[in-house]
């Protein structure tokens, strides 16, 4: 690997790092994605990438039928 490369990778992955809250254990995940993104193989992982990309359309729901109201009952006389 290369000292620029390397270095770009560290940069990257350190950003990716502090973009999600700085967590214990994902290192690896990180530089793994940082050496993706400088390597151009995989788009950046952002929050305007995600929102750009189309959300499968849900298949709606039918209604549920609403039950018939419970009669009241007759007032109580005094």
């Amino acid at each position: 690997m290369t000292d620029d490369r390397h270095e770009r990778i560290r940069q990257r992955a350190h950003e990716i790092w502090e973009q999600a809250g700085r967590p214990e254990g994902a290192h690896m995940e990180h530089w793994e994605q940082a050496t993706a993104e400088v390597d151009g193989t995989a788009k950046p992982k952002t929050k305007k990438a995600a929102a750009a990309k189309p959300k499968a359309a849900k298949a709606e729901k039918p209604a549920k039928a609403k039950a018939p109201a419970k009669p009241k009952a007759p007032a109580k006389k005094a």
